[in-house]
C-alpha cells in the first residue's frame, strides 16, 4: 500500500504547491499592476465575472472530490485485510511489543514476517494507549485497552524496517521500538520452526486457549451437557440472543467481553452466574481463549 498512499500524499502535496503559488504570485502581480500612483487617484469601479466565481468555486470543489474518493478506496483497502492474511497477535504495554504468532512463537519488539504474504495484526493493550507504527509500510494503528484493532501489509521487499510507537504512553515512550524482519517465504518458514535468538516457542494460540480454558475450569460450565451456560460449540460467528431481548454477533469483542465483564451481556435462559476474569488473566491469555473458542465447530447460526 505504500505507493498508493505516497502517490495520493504527492498529489495533495502538487495541488497545495499549485495553488500557495498561483495565489502568490496573483497577489504580488495585483500589488503591482493595481498600485495606487497618486493620492488623487480614485480606483475604478470593478464588475463581477459570474464564470470567474462559479471557476473558483466549481474547481475547487472538483479537486476535493478526487481527494475524497481516492483517499478513501486508500482506507477502505487498508481496512479490510485480505481473507488469505496470515493473523499475529500484538499487545503493547509499557514499554514493549509482545508478538505471538498462530504456531505459539512469540517475540518481544520484534515482527518476523515472510516477504509477498499479507499479515493482519490483532492489536491491544493491557495498560495505555500505543501506536503500531510502520513508517516503510505506511501502516499505523492504536493499541487501546479493551477493544481490539487491526491493521494489514503485505511486504514487497526483503529486509528489516523500523517498527515504532506513535503515541505518547509515558516517560520511556521515545524507547518503545523494534523492527520488523522481512524473510524470503523458504527462510522464515525455518525461521518458524527453529530455535531463533529472541524469540520463544510455544503452544498454537489456540491449543494455549484450550489449556487455560481447563486450568481455569471453564469447562465444568460450558460442557455440551451443561445446563449452567451456553454451550460454545459453533458460538464463534453466530448470533447470540440476550436477556434482553437484543441480539449480539458473537464475535472476539463479544467473547473478551463475556470473558471479562461477564454482566454486561447475559445469555437468554441462563443466569448472570459467572465470575469476572479481569485481573485475572493477561491480554495474551484472553487472546488465546479467543483462538480456542474460534475452534469449537463451524458457526452454527442462531442461539447456540
Amino acid at each position: 500500500m505504500a505507493s498508493r498512499v505516497d502517490t495520493h500524499f504527492w498529489f495533495l502535496l502538487g495541488v497545495a504547491a499549485f495553488f500557495t503559488t498561483l495565489i502568490a504570485g496573483l497577489i504580488v502581480y495585483f500589488m503591482v499592476k493595481y498600485r495606487r500612483r497618486s493620492d488623487d487617484e480614485v480606483p475604478g469601479i470593478v464588475h463581477g465575472s459570474l464564470a470567474l466565481e462559479a471557476g473558483w468555486s466549481i474547481i475547487p470543489f472538483l479537486i476535493t472530490l478526487v481527494v475524497f474518493f481516492w483517499g478513501a478506496s486508500i482506507y477502505v483497502t487498508l481496512a479490510r485485510p485480505p481473507d488469505d492474511a496470515t493473523q499475529v497477535n500484538v499487545v503493547g504495554r509499557q514499554w514493549m511489543w509482545k508478538v505471538q504468532h498462530m504456531d505459539g512463537r512469540r517475540e518481544i519488539n520484534e515482527l518476523h514476517v515472510a516477504v509477498g504474504r499479507p499479515v493482519r495484526l490483532v492489536l491491544t493493550s493491557e495498560d495505555v494507549i500505543h501506536s503500531f507504527f510502520i513508517p516503510a509500510f505506511r501502516v499505523k494503528m492504536d493499541a487501546v485497552p479493551g477493544i481490539y484493532t487491526q491493521l494489514w501489509f503485505e511486504p514487497t521487499k526483503v529486509g528489516t524496517y523500523h517498527l515504532f510507537c506513535a503515541e505518547y504512553c509515558g516517560t520511556l515512550h521515545a524507547g518503545m521500538i523494534g523492527r520488523i524482519v522481512v524473510m524470503e517465504p523458504d527462510e522464515f518458514q525455518r525461521w518458524l520452526s527453529g530455535p531463533a535468538p529472541g524469540a520463544a516457542a510455544g503452544l498454537p494460540v489456540a491449543l494455549a486457549g484450550e489449556q487455560v480454558f481447563q486450568e481455569q475450569g471453564c469447562g465444568s460450565c460450558h460442557r455440551a451437557d451443561a445446563a449452567r451456560a451456553p454451550n460454545l460449540a459453533g458460538l464463534f460467528g453466530s448470533t447470540v440472543r440476550l436477556a434482553d431481548g437484543s441480539t449480539v454477533t458473537a464475535d472476539a469483542a463479544y467473547v473478551r467481553e463475556s470473558i471479562l465483564r461477564p454482566a454486561a451481556k447475559v445469555v437468554a435462559n441462563y443466569e448472570p452466574i459467572m465470575p469476572t476474569y479481569q485481573g485475572i488473566l493477561s491480554e495474551e491469555s484472553v487472546m488465546q481463549l479467543i483462538e480456542y473458542v474460534k475452534t469449537l465447530g463451524a458457526p452454527a447460526g442462531g442461539q447456540p
